[in-house]
């Protein structure tokens, strides 16, 4: 019987051609890979996915308890797997079970922790668990599952970290770091790319020599324990099953671990008795290329997996395909790149590895030369190649016959049926809403979005059409844990999405917008039985909701829902009721809010009276078809204020929304306590609505000295926040502006100058040219006319107008006239 301890590099294309030749020359009767053994009846299925793909592992019902195992084409570990489900050897794992490291407190990690497995510490290679939004964290060996709420930006490379569970000052043991310093490198990525992935010959028992001299002394804490008492427990069952020729592949750090003579049974079983443990289902989920490099927040990866997956793919004259595709890159982009260049680019390339003493071109050369010469120091083009080629953008892909949750399965066929395809890149895509495909196309990614899935992001609109999105389309890995999460709550999209959004309108904590902006989600998310629900609560919340500021940040959403619902063809039977009878409130309740504001005040109030006055222009101008009573939750208005102004001198259920907004405002503008800006912008918009005849009176009385210029000045932004057009269109009102502002003294004019130029700065330039040619036309024609008078010679005059007297039969006598 013979056990062959294999220790890689996780994620390492010089590993994973080694473990493959090495099991083709052992050819073993058992293959152990490190990783959880939940993961066993998986494995057959690994011819039929394309990686980089990933074992995910949660918890049913517990969102936070999830973990993953991601595998590049490139990785040992899935070559060792292809190569057993090929040659039919069975293939296990022997890591710990995820059963127990789900169970495990997620304190027990500290966030942000390298793989010491990996040659450089800052870019943690371990195929172990791999928490959403985590680094790998171990010592040293990085395989965590536990999960953390923040990303960790990338630390230095030399920045030690305490071990998690032992003392807290105690430092971390970087193995290929100490190994590149013994060898007088400054770089451990670059010392094991020159004795590893550049050489191919290195053979298995040269780096468990290595790492038993690291190792040396080195107690392992609690979890390390345990994960390595586990992986000698499998070998030790393998052995006594009968199988005689066992290969196990792991991470070099485990090698002296697991390399005979091992501790007795008695001791592991001690360490494994107790552990606490959950239950954890297991499947395969699509991975992508920018999860595994370190600075996407997934620390169980490279830095460079593109580089990777070329020296994997490409292992004769790496440098000259490297660099030949990187010219194909940049001519993709429209930029000049010969062949000259690239013949250049290569030369710089081996040169500069011959000068620092490598064996062949690393990832440092061949950057430095297409920076050089393909790029010409441009380094928009050096982030290019390093987007497409360094990183990479692909995707992974998973059967048909992997294990999914009902929510990930109805996902899949509708993104058969709606011809949409996962892909890691961004994809733009426009869609007309009168088009039968693009509307199911609409409603699926606005169901995603309520199920947290942002697989779409919504752009804005393009045009004044209500017909058309466009959309960003990018897959995210997390995506499929979003989707487990989800599962609970509907075995299709819709259902799914629908159960959220009356989750949500049952919260306790949500506020009157939150209700709002749900109900618009459920119109264009297609989710009628969910609406009533929604409807209900926003109704209730309505009515007891007494600030009238909240009332008007929520109806503009309410009104964009009801119009837009119908441009979509979605039922929202009820929802006018509701909107007007939101009107209605703010009717009665606005004029008490604008006494007493402040400047800050009245800005805030004055975007909500502008949000008000857009969405009433969409409102239907049909009285609703049945009573407010109808919804179940109107209250009677409260009472007017003594002495206030009627605002609905006409019936509530004869009137139309617009007719009754208009009073309310009218009502209002005649108030003597209004502040300038909201003043001004009600008489602008009156003006506008045709309801003024006495637009230039009004301006005249803000602006007359009975008023201090900064109210003055207030009253303008308030009645020009609309456009410069008017005073363009309106000699008098322009006029009246020019003789108010020629009229203030220096001081005065150095106050109100910082509004008026906000005032004027917020108007289009045509206008403010236009603006500018009316006062200099009307400056001129003032000073022709001044010219004109004082150029009257007296004298001549008066022989002029004694003879137009003679031929008019009159004479000038003495100063007199007779006629």
């Amino acid at each position: 019987m013979s056990v062959s301890i294999l220790g890689v590099r996780h994620h390492g294309p010089g590993s994973a051609r080694a473990v493959r030749a090495e099991l083709e020359r052992l050819r073993p009767d058992l293959i152990l890979i490190e990783g959880p053994p939940e993961a066993d009846a998986l494995v057959a299925l690994a011819p039929e996915l394309e990686p980089p793909v990933a074992l995910l592992a949660h918890v049913p019902g517990q969102a936070s308890s999830a973990a993953f195992w991601p595998f590049a084409g490139f990785s040992p570990e899935w070559q060792a797997i292809l190569y057993g489900t090929a040659a039919g050897i069975p293939v296990r794992f022997c890591d710990l079970p995820a059963a127990h490291s789900l169970a495990d407190t997620p304190e027990a990690v500290t966030p942000g922790i390298a793989d010491a497995d990996a040659p450089n510490t800052a870019t943690p290679d371990a195929p172990g668990a791999v928490t959403p939004g985590t680094s790998d964290a171990d010592s040293p060996d990085a395989d965590s599952p536990y999960p953390r709420a923040a990303t960790p930006e990338p630390r230095s490379e030399a920045a030690p970290e305490s071990v998690p569970g032992s003392d807290p000052e105690r430092l971390r043991v970087d193995p290929i770091g100490t190994l590149a310093a013994a060898a007088g490198y400054d770089d451990p990525e670059r010392w094991w790319e020159d004795v590893v992935e550049h050489r191919g010959d290195t053979p298995f028992e040269v780096i468990a020599e290595a790492m038993a001299a690291v190792r040396e002394g080195h107690e392992p804490d609690e979890r390390e324990a345990r994960r390595e008492a586990y992986m000698r427990k499998t070998i030790r069952n393998a052995l006594k099953h009968g199988y005689d020729r066992i290969a196990v592949i792991c991470g070099a750090w485990h090698v002296p671990a697991l390399t005979a003579p091992l501790p007795p049974a008695k001791a592991d079983d001690a360490l494994l008795r107790g552990l606490p443990k959950v239950k954890a289902q297991m499947t395969w989920v699509p991975w992508t290329y920018g999860r595994l490099a370190s600075w996407s927040g997934y620390g169980a990866g490279i830095s460079s997996p593109g580089w990777y997956h070329h020296l994997f793919t490409a292992p004769d004259r790496p440098v000259e395909r490297w660099l030949a595709a990187a010219a194909a890159v940049l001519r993709d982009e429209g930029l000049a790149v010969s062949s000259a260049h690239v013949i250049e680019s290569v030369r710089l390339a081996h040169s500069l590895a011959t000068l620092r003493g490598r064996p062949l071109a690393g990832l440092g050369e061949v950057t430095e030369a297409a920076r050089a010469v393909l790029c010409e120091g441009d380094d928009l083009a050096v982030e290019l190649i390093q987007r497409r080629m360094v990183v990479g953008d692909r995707l992974g892909h998973v059967s048909d016959g992997t294990p999914m949750v009902p929510l990930q399965r109805d996902l899949r066929e509708q993104q058969r049926r709606l011809k949409l395809k996962p892909e890691a890149l961004d994809r733009e895509f426009g869609l007309d809403l009168r088009k039968p495909l693009d509307l199911d196309r609409s409603h699926l990614l606005h169901r995603l979005r309520l199920l947290d899935v942002e697989w779409g992001v919504l752009g804005e609109a393009r045009g004044k059409g209500t017909f058309r999105e466009t959309w960003t389309l990018q897959w995210r890995p997390e995506f499929d844990l979003a989707l487990v999460e989800a599962a609970a709550l509907g075995i299709t999209v819709a259902s799914a999405a629908a159960q959220r959004a009356r989750d949500l309108a049952s919260a306790a904590s949500v506020t009157l917008a939150d209700l709002t902006g749900l109900v618009e989600r459920c119109l264009l998310a297609d989710l009628p039985e969910a609406l009533p629900e929604v409807l209900a609560a926003l109704s209730a919340k309505a009515a007891l909701d007494t600030d009238v500021t909240h009332l008007m940040a929520a109806l503009p959403a309410m009104v964009r829902a009801h119009r837009y619902g119908d441009v979509r063809g979605t039922s929202a039977e009820g929802l006018a009721v509701i909107v007007r009878s939101m009107l209605d409130r703010i009717c009665v309740g606005l004029p008490v809010a604008v006494t007493g504001l402040d400047d800050e005040a009245a800005a805030a109030l004055l975007s909500g009276v502008d949000a008000v006055h857009t969405a009433v222009a969409l409102m239907s101008e049909e009285p609703p078809g049945s009573p407010p009573e109808a919804v179940g939750q109107e209250p009677t208005p409260p009472e007017k204020p003594v002495g206030q102004e009627s605002t609905a001198p006409v019936s509530r259920q004869a009137a139309s929304p617009r007719s009754r907004w208009l009073v309310t405002l009218r009502g209002m503008s005649d108030r003597p306590d209004l502040h300038g800006l909201i003043e001004g912008r009600l008489t602008r918009i009156l003006l506008d609505a045709g309801e003024l005849d006495d637009a230039d009176d009004r301006m005249s009385r803000a602006m007359s000295r009975g008023h201090a210029p900064t109210r003055a000045a207030s009253w303008i932004e308030g009645f020009l926040g609309g456009g410069g057009l008017l005073l363009v269109h309106d000699p008098r009102l322009l006029g009246l502006v020019d003789t108010w502002l020629t009229g203030l003294d220096g001081e005065q004019f150095v106050d109100v100058l910082p509004l008026l130029r906000r005032t004027f700065g917020s108007f289009a330039a045509p206008e403010r040219r236009a603006i500018g040619q009316r006062v200099r036309s009307a400056e001129r024609s003032e000073r022709s006319e001044r010219a004109g008078e004082q150029a009257v010679d007296e004298q001549r005059a008066a022989a002029a107008e004694r003879t137009v007297l003679a031929i008019l039969g009159r004479a000038r006598v003495g100063g007199g006239e007779h006629g």
